[in-house]
């Protein structure tokens, strides 16, 4: 693990945007756009690398150019995942992004192997795209060894978002849960390190929802606000995972009174000990419900 002086810790980021999903759209396919818009999906990413095949790079670069210039204001996030930054086609896309004048709510970068990489991208970008919300994807075991790095190389990383299939190839261990837990985890500690979002992998199986659901819990456990999807029939089981019950908001209601009641300081609710971490839970509980009704509204 890299060692990390405070100083070089960011202040905690209170994103305003919610991040229970992300559904992908290639965008060689740009008649997808406007149904997963239709989803209700808190983000939706025109994708330019891993859904698009390489005779289509030319063709789905002008699409996503045409999309992001013709959108209206979205509910949801709209984000553009561009081919590896410092490869020929990150490049390529890079430059008809800067030439087309659009710009994207997020830019999503993969295969992040270092804090090196982030900052040459920024420097490349203009003026208009100049702190333009980073999506970092950490799928290598190079990125992985250097996550706690890349976590604070920008104020501008808003999500680290864990890409198993790229690092379960490269590890040659399987896309299972007890074979990534160590990833997963070391992907949402770093997260916590400036308080960003932490986006799960997408499930590949679009036909086992009761899967999704299931794996959607244990990561929300673990840590990570969202998930990424790949077929609009898992946008619903996923940001029911990551929203809040009902029991779970009035705990954090109850809770937050009795503290304020108390003035602050320890206090015991229903027989247990309250203290400031739990204090800290209730309050992201409440602010998840929040910025749930300001993106639904």
């Amino acid at each position: 693990m890299s060692d990390i002086s405070a100083t070089q810790v960011p202040e905690l980021k209170q994103t305003r945007q919610i991040r229970r999903s992300l559904l992908f759209v290639p965008a060689a396919r740009p008649d997808r756009f406007e149904k997963a818009l239709a989803t209700g999906a808190d983000s939706v990413c025109l994708d330019l690398e891993d859904g698009v095949a390489l005779s289509q790079k030319d063709e789905a670069r002008s699409n996503a150019m045409r999309v992001l210039a013709g959108r209206s204001m979205d509910r949801a996030e709209v984000v553009l995942r561009i081919n590896e930054s410092e490869s020929d086609l990150g490049k390529h896309d890079l430059e008809a992004l800067l030439a087309a004048g659009v710009k994207p709510d997020a830019l999503m970068l993969p295969k992040v192997g270092g804090p090196a990489a982030v900052q040459a991208l920024e420097n490349r970008l203009s003026q208009d795209l100049a702190g333009i919300p980073l999506i970092v994807q950490i799928e290598t075991a190079q990125g992985l060894a250097a996550v706690e790095a890349i976590a604070v190389a920008s104020p501008n990383i808003e999500v680290l978002f864990f890409g198993a299939v790229d690092l379960s190839a490269e590890l040659g261990c399987a896309i299972e849960w007890d074979a990534l837990l160590y990833a997963r985890s070391r992907v949402v500690t770093a997260a916590a390190l400036v308080g960003m979002d932490v986006l799960d992998t997408p499930f590949m199986d679009v036909s086992a929802l009761s899967q999704l659901r299931d794996e959607a819990r244990a990561v929300q456990r673990l840590g990570f606000t969202g998930k990424a999807a790949i077929h609009p029939s898992q946008v619903t089981v996923i940001q029911a995972a990551f929203s809040p019950t009902l029991g779970a908001v009035e705990w954090a209601k109850q809770i937050i009174a009795a503290y304020e009641a108390n003035d602050g300081g320890v206090l015991l609710v229903d027989g247990k000990l309250i203290e400031k971490p739990v204090i800290a839970s209730a309050r992201r509980i409440l602010a998840s419900v929040n910025a749930i009704d300001h993106t639904d509204s």
